[in-house]
């Protein structure tokens, strides 16, 4: 089964709480979501555990959350949606393997297979752009180069309370950027 339709299907028949209907769409998405994470985390020399875990944390997500999925988009962009963030979690939180991702492969990192809604790259660069520099430069070093505060502070000629607070700012006002930039 990989016809939308039919995963939209299982979807209402799970909400509604049909076990096996439930149990199906988990299955099927489950074997798209481990390909999904082994394909991403290849590139930053995580290994086969660390997609399992993903793919883990994803599926009880799609469990606990489906009562909010509304049929506007298709159950397979939904899912990845929510794989993408648990992957840059996860990420964020290896910073061995954020070292190892190329600001130019953040494109791969959002690809959705063919529902793919939003170059996430391009769109966060956008974004990022518009940000004055006092929280541009905190977020661009820090959160995405992998600096410490401290490296960032020195590098920028902030103080290292002002990077935390530019950062902080910052996040939140891309945060605006990002959600009136999707429809």
């Amino acid at each position: 089964m990989s016809r939308e339709t039919d995963l939209e299907a299982l979807m209402r028949a799970s909400q509604s709480g049909d076990a096996e209907a439930h149990r199906a769409l988990l299955q099927h998405l489950s074997v798209r979501l481990r390909s999904y994470f082994r394909n991403r985390l290849r590139r930053s020399g995580a290994g086969a555990d660390d997609a399992e875990d993903l793919v883990q944390d994803t599926l009880l997500v799609l469990h606990t959350k489906r009562h909010t999925y509304d049929g506007s988009s298709p159950v397979l962009a939904w899912t990845y949606g929510i794989a993408r963030y648990k992957l840059i979690d996860h990420l964020r939180l290896n910073a061995r393997a954020l070292r190892n991702v190329q600001i130019d492969d953040m494109d791969d990192l959002a690809d959705v297979d063919r529902y793919e809604a939003v170059d996430t790259s391009r769109e966060l660069h956008r974004a990022l752009e518009t940000l004055p520099r006092h929280f541009r430069l905190p977020i661009e070093y820090v959160k995405i180069e992998g600096l410490s505060i401290a490296e960032a502070a020195a590098r920028i000629g902030m103080t290292d309370a002002a990077v935390k607070i530019g950062i902080h700012r910052g996040m939140k006002k891309l945060a605006a950027l990002l959600s009136e930039a999707r429809p």
